[in-house]
């Protein structure tokens, strides 16, 4: 059945996926982005809003009418933001709640990481390379987590995806139970856009924290690959 979503990070890699994949199954989706111009993506269900989740003003506004909210923004691996992110995970989560809770929605469902269960997943070079670099924000995913599971009455998910892969869905992604298996690392941000609509229009793994994976080939989930994406 169609469903209105609302889709904060609409203009980053994982959320861009939502928002088209999601019109292609006739969802409605709102569409909120937080600096410059709108993606180029348009037509009859979608609207573009410009939002931030680290402010209240006009979330609620940005809430109304719609069946479910997917958050999917996310928090640059740069220089600065790797030793002291921005508190977006948790001021923004908190900001979020708080203006659901006043609109009426009760539906979430929003992006973690498995890494927030273990680092220890995939080959020792890239446990010792997102220890180093993305520590702070995995702990800021764990926070996340724990204020989600603190609100009563909010049918949450917190997707768990490993290290993300930007490419299409593959069809073929798996589901786990908090954390994928040790020797998988990669998720397609196509599969992450996938599992996330179909949680949210399916009401799936209610105040759960599901993990999805799938093995890709060296070329996408070797050292060269993936220690490039993390150095930008």
């Amino acid at each position: 059945m169609a469903k209105t979503f609302l889709v904060y990070g609409a203009d980053g890699a994982t959320g861009l996926r939502i928002v088209r994949q999601g019109l292609a199954v006739g969802h409605t989706i709102r569409a909120g982005y937080h600096a410059g111009d709108p993606p180029d993506v348009t037509g009859p269900g979608v609207t573009w809003i410009k939002s931030d989740l680290m402010t209240r003003d006009g979330l609620e506004d940005d809430l109304a009418g719609v069946d479910a909210v997917l958050n999917a923004v996310g928090i640059d691996a740069g220089p600065s933001t790797v030793v002291n992110p921005p508190p977006l995970h948790t001021e923004g989560t908190a900001n979020l709640i708080e203006a659901m809770r006043a609109t009426g929605v009760d539906r979430l469902v929003t992006i973690s990481a498995s890494f927030v269960e273990t680092m220890a997943r995939g080959p020792i070079w890239f446990q010792a390379a997102a220890r180093l670099g993305l520590k702070s924000i995995f702990a800021q995913m764990a926070e996340m987590e724990r204020i989600l599971r603190a609100t009563e009455q909010l049918r949450w998910t917190a997707v768990r995806p490993g290290w993300l892969l930007d490419e299409g869905p593959s069809g073929d992604y798996r589901v786990f139970d908090d954390v994928i298996p040790p020797e998988l690392i990669r998720t397609r941000t196509g599969d992450l856009a996938d599992f996330m609509l179909r949680c949210a229009a399916e009401d799936l793994h209610i105040r759960e924290t599901p993990a999805i994976a799938r093995k890709e080939p060296a070329s996408k989930s070797g050292p060269d690959a993936v220690l490039a994406e993390m150095l930008g």
